[in-house]
C-alpha cells in the first residue's frame, strides 16, 4: 500500500469508523468506544479516507506516593489486520500521547497483551496482575461478620471513602466524577458499602451477576476496598452467604488487593489465581513526574543516577528528596545506579520492595547504599491498579 497516512483526532465521522474498525479487528464490538465518547480522546491513521488505525486516550489522575499524578492512559487501541506488520501501532502510539501530554500528562499507562512492543517503547510492568477465584461454601466457612451493616448502593461517603483508600497504594486513579457512573452503566455494577452500627463506611464492594447457563449465577468482585481486617472479613462473610446460587467467587484481574486476608482467613487454601496480562507504566517527562510524585516526609538523599533516554543515550541526573518533595536535575556526576526507562517505571511505582529484587531485575548500583536509598524512597506504598480503562 503505497497512500499516504494521515494521523489526525476524530471528528464525528471518523468516531463511527473507527467504532466499525475496532468491531473488526477485536472480533466484538467495544463498548468503551461509545460510553467513553464525551470524556476520551480519540487519534485515528487515516488512508485514502479510510480510518485503519487508533485508540483511545485518557487524561486523570493516578495516585503515586500518595499524590496525583496526571496520567496518559491508553485504551481500545487497534490496526486494521490488513494493514499489521509496519510497525503502525509504535507510531500511533505517539500520536495517541501527543495531545494528552499537551494538555499536562507526565506518566502513561496501558494494559495490554502486546507487552514485548510496549517495552521497546518505555512501558513497564511493576507488578504482576492476577485474577483470584475462591469457592463461595470455602469464604461462608472461613469468615464472619459479627456486627457490620451492609447498605446497598454506592454512597457519598462511599466514594470518599474510595478516594482516601486509594491514596494509599501506587497506581489507583484518581477517579473523575463521571468514572463510577461509566462503571456501573457499561458492567451493570452492583454495589455495596460495611459499616459498624453509627460508624462511618468503611467498606466499599461493587460486583456484577450473570445467569450460569445451567443453574445460579456467575459473581465476579470489581472493586475490594476495606479499611481494615475485620472489614475486609465482613466483605469476604458476605460474598459468602451467595453460596446457595454463586459456586465461586471471581475477583476481577486485579480486583483484590495485595494483601493476604485470603492467605490468612480460608482454612483450605481453594483458591485459583489466573495471570493476566499486566498494566504497563512509562515515564514520559522526568523531571515533572518526579517533582508531582508524593515522597516520605522523613528520607532525606541526594543520589547520582543515570537513565536511558528514547533515543538509547544515558544522561546523568541527580535526584534530591527533602521533606516530602523531590526534585531531579542533569548534572555531571557519574551515577551510583542506572535504570532503563523500563526499570526507572517500576522504581517509581514501587515495584522493587527490597535492593534485592532491583538487582534480579537487572538494575545496576556501583552503592549498595544509593541503591537502598532509591528502593526506601518509593517502596512506601505497594504498586496496585484496580481501575481498568
Amino acid at each position: 500500500m503505497n497512500q499516504q497516512l494521515t494521523f489526525a483526532p476524530a471528528d464525528d465521522g471518523l468516531w463511527e469508523q473507527y467504532d466499525q474498525l475496532a468491531t473488526r479487528a477485536y472480533g466484538h464490538p467495544i463498548r468503551d468506544i461509545t460510553h467513553l465518547r464525551e470524556h476520551a480522546d480519540l487519534q485515528v491513521v487515516v488512508r485514502s479516507g479510510r480510518v485503519v488505525a487508533g485508540g483511545l486516550g485518557l487524561l486523570v489522575d493516578q495516585f503515586f506516593g500518595g499524590a496525583p499524578v496526571p496520567s496518559a492512559c491508553l485504551g481500545d487501541g487497534c490496526v486494521a489486520p490488513e494493514e499489521r506488520g509496519d510497525h503502525l501501532a509504535a507510531d500511533m502510539a505517539a500520536e495517541r500521547l501527543r495531545p494528552l501530554t499537551e494538555r499536562g500528562a507526565v506518566i502513561s499507562t496501558i494494559t495490554t497483551s502486546s507487552t514485548g512492543y510496549a517495552r521497546r517503547l518505555g512501558w513497564e510492568a511493576p507488578t504482576g496482575v492476577l485474577a483470584w477465584a475462591v469457592a463461595t461454601d470455602e469464604l461462608k466457612r472461613s469468615f464472619t461478620d459479627t456486627d457490620f451493616e451492609v447498605e446497598h448502593g454506592l454512597t457519598e461517603e462511599a466514594e470518599a471513602l474510595q478516594r482516601d483508600l486509594a491514596r494509599q497504594w501506587n497506581g489507583p486513579v484518581h477517579r473523575p466524577p463521571w468514572w463510577n457512573r461509566w462503571k456501573h452503566d457499561k458492567t451493570n455494577l452492583t454495589t455495596y458499602c460495611f459499616a459498624r452500627p453509627g460508624h462511618r463506611t468503611s467498606g466499599l464492594l461493587s460486583l456484577t451477576t450473570k445467569r450460569h447457563e445451567r443453574h445460579g449465577m456467575n459473581l465476579a468482585v470489581h472493586d475490594f476496598w476495606a479499611t481494615s481486617q475485620p472489614t475486609a472479613a465482613a466483605m469476604l462473610a458476605f460474598l459468602g452467604r451467595h453460596n446457595t446460587r454463586a459456586r465461586i467467587i471471581a475477583f476481577r484481574r486485579g480486583a483484590l488487593p495485595p494483601y493476604p486476608t485470603l492467605l490468612h482467613g480460608l482454612r483450605h487454601h481453594r483458591t485459583t489465581a489466573e495471570a493476566w496480562h499486566p498494566w504497563m507504566l512509562r515515564i514520559l517527562d522526568i523531571s515533572a513526574a518526579i517533582r508531582l510524585r508524593g515522597w516520605p516526609n522523613d528520607l532525606t538523599a541526594a543520589v547520582p543516577v543515570e537513565i536511558e533516554n528514547e533515543t538509547g543515550e544515558w544522561c546523568r541526573w541527580m535526584l534530591h528528596i527533602k521533606a516530602g518533595t523531590a526534585e531531579i536535575v542533569p548534572t555531571h556526576v557519574e551515577g551510583q545506579v542506572t535504570f532503563t526507562r523500563g526499570q526507572l517505571a517500576v522504581w517509581y511505582a514501587g515495584g522493587y520492595r527490597s535492593t534485592i529484587s532491583a538487582r534480579m531485575a537487572g538494575v545496576h548500583a556501583g552503592s549498595e547504599k544509593a541503591l537502598a536509598a532509591l528502593v526506601l524512597s518509593t517502596a512506601q506504598f505497594e504498586p496496585w491498579l484496580p481501575d481498568h480503562f
